[in-house]
């Protein structure tokens, strides 16, 4: 299949429930979707396979063009087709309920009405599940209830919109949409033997409505919840929205992206599982909904935490399933081509097996937070926490992998030791604050041979900045980082050229990449790293250097879509968006950079 046929990413919406998860193409074609929860296996996937994936589409049969927006305060889709003949409004979303967040509906709505004129319209629901792998059973109830079943899945598809059978895998319809006419499409996901034996109820046509309105009411009374009021007020909300759906309800974990696969350069092999929750990004993201007003958001992440680990720290590991786990071995699917070819497509990430030692300070700048914000650990979670800091004394000197999870030889990255000498220093700050006991002693010496070893084998004294690793003088974007948790000042000489040497050294067409190019042991090329322009918006801004603070962010926000939605990456000379989709990193910097920028905003630590 030619890469003509998959849509760039940039033309693709999200929609989620903090279960489950879909994206939506300007076509009106849910390409990419998995239920029940983000990393199960996908039911509509043709985003990887355009030709063994299933989708399901309802868009007009005569040529149109398209304006899309969300719903205002809301993450539901509005796609309007406009035709020669007239205008029809498309709306998607996962249905919400009030105080039901952990019962979910798993159920897509999709509502198309009439605004002008009469708009032919096509409608084909063609699902595949488990990566495309099996073509369901597709059995008729009557004329408005079809189900479909394979392996462990199964969708109860109702409502008045017309389809048909097809064949024995497939439903597809006509009809002629006129102005003020609503019609409605409505999947259901439950498991195949409940859906069997007559039980496959599902909504009635009358209270689908009922379940969109509860949806938007849903939205606003969360997005009512951000205290963030300054000129970036539409992106920080909308970010903050992505953040939530992409929270996994039960558990409190957060995704990393909803998507598998898509690659960080064209064609390339750079092909991650973002679907599980990494240590590091839900920290931040648990970071920035707190500084929104999101407590709950974050407590929620930082209780998942202390319970994936089981109160161990030797058990504390990089990532976990967004339910817990900590098995996600990285398997290959053969039978998708992969988005425009780009093989293989992974499930699982070998990342788990990596040591990342920021892990440990991401871990106890979590719980110093938490603290800031008035509470305080009980002894569990305080045991817990001293045998973290423990684990940093014994561990800080090895190599290990870094933050941007490097398959070559472990390095000693400076951004990892920097991690390492935050969790002493937050472990000595609870101690002392909370007059908890713990080995104080033997935590300052180590907090101190850290920093002595940062300061002279990290930094490269002639040029006068800090480096990527010891003994490989390069720079990384990560060190926009050491600032954040209190190991230099941002306006500190240090910091402030090393900045500059980073928007030197790894700028490109506006924008950062992570490090030089050929640093890692990976064939091909990536992109330009989006949440890195917004870590030195961070940095700039917090430098005093508003207005090329503020020029930065600007031309990083260019590299969203119309929805106002960031990928992983980006080619700044083709202007494509690369890698998964959408970005829980890129969305999180962004609201940091936004907060930066905009003087006497309340913050929530």
């Amino acid at each position: 299949m030619s890469d003509e046929d998959y849509p760039p990413i940039s033309d693709y919406a999200y929609i989620g429930d903090c279960h489950s998860a879909a994206l939506i193409s300007r076509a009106g074609s849910i390409d990419w979707c998995c239920m029940p929860r983000v990393d199960s296996g996908s039911c509509f996937g043709r985003l990887l396979g355009w030709r063994q994936g299933g989708y399901c589409q309802i868009a007009p049969s005569t040529p149109y063009r398209v304006s899309r927006r969300y719903v205002d305060r809301t993450l539901i889709l509005e796609t309007t087709f406009h035709t020669e003949a007239g205008q029809a409004r498309l709306l998607d979303c996962f249905t919400m309920r009030q105080g039901g967040e952990h019962a979910p509906h798993w159920q897509i709505l999709r509502i198309v009405e009439g605004i002008t004129g009469e708009v032919p319209i096509s409608v084909d629901v063609v699902p595949r599940f488990d990566y495309g792998s099996i073509q369901p059973w597709i059995r008729r109830i009557d004329d408005n209830r079809y189900l479909a079943l394979g392996g462990s899945d199964g969708l109860l598809i109702s409502g008045d919109l017309p389809v048909a059978m097809k064949h024995r895998h497939d439903l597809g319809g006509r009809c002629t949409l006129k102005a003020g006419q609503r019609l409605h499409l409505s999947i259901l996901w439950r498991r195949p033997e409940d859906l069997e034996d007559g039980r496959a109820q599902g909504p009635a046509l009358h209270e689908l409505d009922g379940r969109f309105e509860e949806t938007v009411e849903w939205w606003h009374v969360w997005t009512g919840r951000c205290t963030y009021e300054g000129p970036y007020a539409e992106h920080v909300r909308h970010s903050a929205t992505v953040l939530k759906a992409l929270t996994h309800a039960p558990t409190g974990a957060i995704a990393a992206a909803p998507t598998t696969s898509l690659p960080e350069g064209p064609g390339g092999i750079r092909n991650w599982d973002y679907r599980f929750s990494w240590v590091r990004d839900s920290s931040f993201a648990a970071s920035a909904l707190a500084d929104l007003g999101y407590v709950k958001e974050a407590d929620g992440y930082r209780r998942f935490v202390e319970r994936s680990t089981a109160g161990e720290a030797e058990q504390l590991q990089v990532l976990y399933g967004v339910g817990g786990e900590r098995r996600l071995p990285e398997l290959e699917i053969d039978n998708l081509e992969g988005y425009r070819g780009a093989k293989p497509v992974h499930l699982g990430n070998a990342a788990e097996h990596q040591m990342q030692l920021d892990v440990f300070g991401e871990t106890l700048d979590l719980a110093w937070r938490w603290h800031c914000r008035g509470h305080s650990p009980d002894d569990d979670y305080w045991e817990f926490l001293v045998e973290v800091v423990n684990r940093t004394c014994e561990y800080w000197r090895k190599p290990d992998r870094g933050i941007w999870e490097m398959r070559g030889a472990p390095r000693h990255f400076v951004q990892s030791k920097v991690m390492c000498w935050a969790a002493l220093d937050r472990g000595i700050r609870l101690a002392t604050d909370l007059e908890r006991d713990g080995p104080l002693e033997r935590w300052h010496r180590t907090r101190a041979e850290i920093r002595s070893a940062v300061e002279q084998q990290g930094y490269d004294s002639r040029r006068g900045v800090f480096v990527q690793a010891f003994d490989h003088p390069v720079a990384d974007a990560s060190l926009l980082l050491l600032p954040t948790v209190d190991f230099v000042a941002y306006d500190d000489e240090r910091m402030v050229r090393t900045a500059e040497a980073i928007r030197r050294e790894l700028g490109e067409g506006g924008f950062l990449r992570r490090y030089p190019s050929g640093d890692d042991d990976l064939p091909g090329e990536d992109g330009a790293f989006l949440a890195c322009s917004f870590w030195l918006v961070n940095c700039l801004a917090r430098q005093g250097r508003s207005a090329e603070a503020r020029e930065w962010f600007e031309r990083t926000l260019s590299a969203g879509n119309d929805l106002l939605l960031f990928s992983e990456e980006y080619d700044p000379a083709t202007r494509q968006m690369l890698g998964n989709f959408p970005q829980a990193l890129t969305h999180l910097s962004l609201i940091t950079a936004a907060i930066a920028l905009t003087p006497n905003t309340p913050i929530r630590r």
